[in-house]
């Protein structure tokens, strides 16, 4: 059986060779199918988060959607829900499911904990020891709670959580252009590699060091030569703290409520994030597949019980 996580912006797969990680733009027209016919012949576990994204009119049309090019390839799959239950038609409760089937698979060694999976676009905070309370969550009541924190480490656009930065003693204020991404922040700041950053940059340019301080110059409506690097890095910092701020607050608050021991992580920010709070990497726990982790859990889950309706 193969496991996959279906977002706006990444196709991840797990299978007997491993992680499968396939940058699929859904409001860009991405072709699923034709990216999913490499693994057909497979009976498949299926979570998403992509109905969300604007090309569909709405979560139902996304879902339908999504459903449709997956059974199009492979036409057994199954698809986990809010309802914590496995389905083979469209429906509601399949959207946003992914983060959910995580918990399943790791609320059972890992109860003392809040997972935190930063990703590309967003970071999920979940208390493992409250499955019963988080299921049926809808991203806007996530939001609400704090248990989705809509930023991640490459996607996010600097100026949506800043507005201004501090640039030689004087407070600037940012252009809310989508001039530089989060990735370019953490890769001045050495948080990742230019591999790790597989987003396309906001210009469409390089994913080098010097690219990424030209486009964070930018965001005070300055080339680098007239704020320098120090200037640009300013505003790389700047983002961090306000980011790291956010994610941190999230989960002290999961810590609180649930009464949890310890935080583990996930995702493209495991390392960092695990260094920052004190935690520990799934990494550690379970190797390469924590970077795929909601498809890994779900076909975890769905290899556990069978379900269907």
């Amino acid at each position: 059986m193969i496991g996959i996580d279906i977002g706006g912006a990444n196709l991840k797969i797990i299978d007997g060779a491993g992680v499968h990680i396939h940058y699929c733009p859904l409001w860009q027209g991405a072709p699923l199918a034709e990216l999913l016919k490499q693994y057909a012949g497979n009976p498949a576990a299926v979570v998403m988060s992509g109905e969300l994204a604007d090309c569909f009119a709405s979560k139902m049309d996304g879902i339908r959607w999504i459903v449709e090019a997956v059974q199009e390839v492979l036409p057994g799959a199954v698809f986990y829900g809010t309802d914590a239950a496995f389905h083979t038609r469209p429906i509601p409760a399949l959207a946003a499911a992914n983060w959910l089937a995580s918990a399943d698979y790791l609320r059972g060694d890992y109860a003392d904990a809040v997972l935190l999976d930063v990703g590309s676009t967003t970071a999920d905070v979940i208390p493992l020891n409250r499955f019963e309370d988080l299921r049926g969550l809808t991203d806007t009541r996530r939001l609400q709670e704090q248990y989705l924190v809509y930023t991640g480490m490459l996607r996010t656009n600097v100026a949506t959580l800043v507005s201004s930065v501090t640039l030689d003693g004087i407070v600037t204020p940012v252009s809310t252009e989508y001039f530089a991404a989060s990735a370019d922040a953490h890769l001045v700041l050495g948080h990742i590699s230019p591999e790790d950053y597989t987003a396309p940059a906001p210009d469409d340019g390089e994913k080098t060091s010097e690219a990424a301080l030209r486009r964070l110059a930018r965001v005070v409506c300055a080339d680098l030569d007239e704020i320098g690097r120090d200037g640009a890095l300013a505003v790389a910092r700047e983002f961090w703290d306000v980011q790291r701020t956010l994610i941190a607050r999230a989960v002290e608050q999961a810590v609180s409520r649930s009464g949890a021991g310890r935080v583990i992580t996930a995702g493209i920010g495991a390392d960092l994030f695990a260094r920052e709070l004190g935690g520990v990497t799934l990494y550690e726990e379970i190797g390469e597949v924590s970077d795929a982790l909601p498809a890994y859990a779900v076909r975890e889950v769905a290899l556990r019980r069978s379900g269907g309706d």
